[in-house]
């Protein structure tokens, strides 16, 4: 297993390079359901941390609040991947809400955008339409694609 200290400043090069994720939540019934998300990515030295800024849909919040569990999966054309199982926590309170906004409105290229961007966000942070994910990942996989196109290179993996 690849230390936390390790893994994680190499899944964050990775992830914010590739930017958008393949995610996955499950609903009452076990069944799965995906979809096209864009975390960014923290990591203190201790603590690995994402954010995803979104909107507080129907069925993202029923899943949610029966598992509240996300899998995100990110591959890029060179066959580079990494993915995160996470616990998830929604938070809608005005000064998460700014904060994370200005993740993203001050994010490195390519993954930091202006969120005011999206329709629905057009008002701001504190919109009804904007609510914020916290992921706190317990498994990582960070594999270079060379590893599957040349046998080169090394997959790492941890878990809590």
């Amino acid at each position: 297993m690849t230390p936390l200290d390790q893994i994680a400043p190499a899944f964050i090069k990775m992830a914010h390079s590739i930017v958008w994720a393949s995610a996955a939540t499950v609903d009452a019934d076990g069944r799965p359901r995906s979809r096209i998300l864009h975390p960014i990515w923290e990591w203190d030295g201790t603590d690995l941390l994402g954010w995803i800024a979104t909107v507080p849909s129907p069925v993202k919040r029923a899943h949610l609040s029966v598992h509240p569990e996300m899998s995100l999966s990110y591959w890029a054309p060179s066959h580079d991947t990494c993915s995160a199982e996470c616990l998830v926590e929604w938070y809608s309170d005005d000064e998460t809400r700014k904060a994370v906004w200005d993740k993203f409105a001050n994010g490195p290229e390519p993954v930091g955008y202006d969120p005011s961007i999206i329709p629905q966000w057009a008002d701001g942070p504190t919109s009804d339409q904007f609510a914020v994910l916290r992921l706190s990942p317990y498994r990582l996989r960070v594999m270079p694609g060379t590893v599957m196109t040349k046998g080169e290179g090394e997959v790492l993996l941890w878990h809590s």
